[in-house]
Order: structure tokens, then sequence, then C-alpha cells
């Protein structure tokens, strides 16, 4: 534990990210402990305190990070989609948030099961990576909602990613198929995307 003066605040503060994203994706919120993320980087947990905060301070940076990390892979797919109508847009992220919530499911869940304390509020910083998925699919969906208001717009597409994430919820935790016959979750998502956008579905 004697490396603290071997990396600066901000490089602490990456390396402790990364180490409790790490456990988090193998085990979850209750794997990630203080104790264990100074053990895995050689530092005490005063230094991480120092560096970072609290635990909830880390594990607020650890759901920060994994919502760049989605907002990257939705920008990332809409470029490479290329000039597509709004409607196969929706698809497209629709598919990439599920590919991605399969691909962490543990590090995502980590988002829906953290509580700060009563009476502690989010951070500023944080609040800016949360919308930033967001203003993605805004953006991108903004043509099919053009007679509303900047707020009904949003509205429209936090249902949207509402609904998608209790189907997606379901199919990883694999309570999908003792409800549906068809069980495969992306043929799901597609279903639910184009009824929602479209009021059709391109299955019969």
């Amino acid at each position: 534990m004697g490396r603290r003066s071997d990396h600066t605040r901000e490089e602490l503060a990456a390396l402790v990210v990364g180490s409790a994203s790490a456990i988090a994706a193998r085990e979850g919120l209750r794997g990630v402990a203080m104790r264990r993320i100074a053990e895995r980087i050689g530092y005490s947990p005063g230094s991480i305190y120092n560096a970072v905060g609290d635990l909830d301070d880390v594990v607020l940076r650890v759901n920060a990070a994994t919502l760049t990390a989605l907002a990257s892979r939705l920008e990332a797919d809409l470029l490479q989609a290329g000039d597509i109508p709004p409607a196969k847009r929706a698809l497209v992220l629709a598919e990439t948030y599920l590919d991605f919530v399969s691909e962490y499911r543990l590090l995502w869940g980590v988002l829906f099961e953290h509580q700060l304390p009563p009476g502690r509020s989010l951070p500023e910083w944080f609040i800016a990576s949360r919308d930033r998925p967001v203003q993605i699919v805004l953006r991108a969906l903004a043509p099919l909602f053009p007679a509303r208001r900047a707020a009904e717009r949003r509205r429209a597409v936090l249902t949207l990613w509402a609904a998608l994430q209790g189907v997606i919820s379901m199919a990883t935790q694999g309570t999908l198929s003792s409800l549906a016959d068809r069980t495969e979750p992306r043929r799901l998502v597609r279903l639910l995307v184009e009824r929602y956008v479209t009021g059709r579905s391109s299955e019969a």
C-alpha cells in the first residue's frame, strides 16, 4: 500500500474507477467495496477517499463511465448505419442498447441497484453523463416527433427507453421465457420499437 505518490490524483481516480468497474462487471454492486478496490490497485482506502470520495462517489463514477461507454457505442453504430430513415435509426439504437446491456449485464444493473443516501443529490457531472445517451436518441429520432415540443419529445423517448429496459431486463435475467412464446429478445425489441414508432410491425 505504499504507492500513494506513484500517480496524480486524476490517474488514481481512473485506477479506482477501472478497478471498481471490473469488480462490478463480474459481481455486480454487492462486490464493490473500498478495501477490495484498494487491494487491487495497491493503495490504501484513505487514498481512494482523498482522490475520489466515499463509496457512493466511486459507484457514481463507475455508472458515469458505463453511460459514457453506452453513448459512444450508440454514436458509433449510428455512424456505421449511415443515412437511414428515422424509424430504422430507432431500430439500430434499440439493438445497440440490447447488445450493450447483454454484454455488461451486471455492470448495467449497478445503475438501477445503487441508491444515494437520503438528502444527497446527484452531482452535475453525473447528470451530464446520464443525459448523453438520451440526447443521442433524441437527435436521431427527432424527425419522428416533428409536431411535439422538446419536453414532449423527451418524454416520448424516455417512455420507449423504459419499455425497452423492461424487455431487456427480463431477457437478461431469464424471466422472459415464462411469459412469452417468442422469447428471442431481439425479435421482441424490434416489435416494440416498430409498434411504438410507426404503429405497425414488419411481423405478421
